[in-house]
């Protein structure tokens, strides 16, 4: 997918988590994160907006701190989160193409990283904010999915920080059965899974379903939708999978 595609779809993910969280209101509990009510996730989000935003729009070529949590709520919290979220949007679609930046996993440019990455940032927190107001959730694109389950398959959980270890060796296999190709094998052992993008070998369990509803599965939004094999390794990824903030 090219960047320009991601940042369409941040700004209309965004604009949907606001409209749900204020559909279903600040003080309302987030069922997919039974930790959170609404103004907890809009801070959040918000925050990270912010903060992802300062790295391109200022050319931070280390790490750097997020600004921190508001102490806003109700309207005065979702107009904050709103200007956050359209300035990131702005400054990733304004942004010169070879911008030099930090940030934390491979990819083809720091721009390109930013915008995948706040994509999918926005995208499973626009689920939690339309689970907090009820009703059917909004789509997701089959291929954004699978980029998705790569991202977190193939970057977030190849970093050390994942805690998705087993002591004896395990083999996951993820298959999205709506799109050709999107198939993963995750070696799981004492040290930080390793996966790639084929059906190589035995695994020892398969998750299996549509691309969007795996997703959500392996964010731990949704329950998998057909597992096969030992369910022990699936438990395994809901139990230590948990991407935190700190």
């Amino acid at each position: 997918m090219e960047t320009a595609q991601f940042v369409e779809i941040l700004n209309r993910e965004g604009r949907l988590l606001a409209a749900a969280a204020e559909e279903a209101g600040t003080d309302a509990k987030v069922p997919t994160c039974p930790d959170w009510q609404v103004k907890d996730l809009l801070r959040h989000t918000g925050m990270v907006h912010r903060w992802a935003a300062a790295f391109v729009s200022e050319g931070h070529t280390s790490y750097h701190p997020d600004g921190g949590l508001p102490d806003l709520d109700g309207d005065a919290l979702l107009a904050w989160f709103r200007a956050g979220h359209r300035y990131l949007v702005d400054t990733l679609a304004s942004a010169p193409p070879d911008v030099r930046c930090w940030h934390f996993l491979p990819a083809p440019s720091p721009l390109a990283f930013w915008a995948r990455r706040q994509a999918h940032e926005t995208t499973v927190h626009r689920i939690d904010a339309e689970s907090a107001r009820g009703g059917a959730p909004s789509g997701i694109a089959p291929g954004f999915a699978t980029d998705g389950i790569d991202e977190l398959l193939r970057g977030f959980h190849a970093r050390s920080r994942s805690k998705v270890r087993s002591d004896e060796p395990r083999v996951l296999r993820v298959r999205a059965t709506d799109t050709d190709g999107a198939v993963w094998t995750v070696r799981l052992s004492q040290e930080p899974p390793v996966a790639a993008r084929d059906a190589a070998g035995d695994a020892d369990c398969e998750v299996a379903g549509p691309a969007a509803q795996l997703y959500l599965a392996l964010w731990n939004r949704l329950p998998f939708p057909d597992v096969i094999g030992d369910a022990a390794v699936a438990a395994l990824w809901r139990e230590r999978s948990a991407v935190t903030w700190s």
